[in-house]
């Protein structure tokens, strides 16, 4: 089988402040960007990985929920618990200050973690939880 991650999706309560943060702060591109208002489904992705992306859509549209299963994804995503990434970077330090200095309500400053990997965490405005890994430069010979 030849199967790939092509997307994974985020939940966004606000497509303004979600551009903002994965655009502007995080340097994604947006792939597409469809609907209006609260209701748009905004694909971004990181530059040069064009196969791999994030869909950010507005949380329970759809006839398949229930009053009751939206509120509580309402409710989830007010505390944080609803949504969450994994990403990585060759420079931790870097990415978590520059992502603090935007003012992203930050979780986790830049630790080592027991397992074995050093990585932060911030919520992104739809409350979504965002770590960020820290990885070897593949490009970096001297890590060989």
């Amino acid at each position: 089988m030849d199967i790939s991650i092509h997307a994974s999706f985020l939940p966004h309560d606000d497509p303004e402040a979600s551009l903002a943060f994965y655009r502007d702060i995080l340097g994604f591109e947006v792939r597409s960007d469809v609907g209006n208002g609260k209701m748009r489904w905004i694909t971004v992705g990181p530059a040069g990985q064009p196969s791999t992306s994030i869909l950010l859509a507005p949380p329970a549209t759809g006839p398949g929920f229930t009053d009751d299963e939206r509120r509580t994804i309402a409710e989830m995503m007010a505390k944080g618990t609803y949504g969450w990434i994994l990403l990585a970077t060759a420079d931790l330090n870097g990415t978590f200050e520059k992502v603090q200095a935007s003012g992203a309500e930050v979780v986790q400053e830049p630790t080592e973690q027991p397992y074995g990997l050093r990585d932060c965490a911030f919520r992104d405005p739809a409350g979504n939880m965002v770590r960020i890994q820290e990885h070897a430069d593949p490009s970096d010979e001297s890590q060989n």
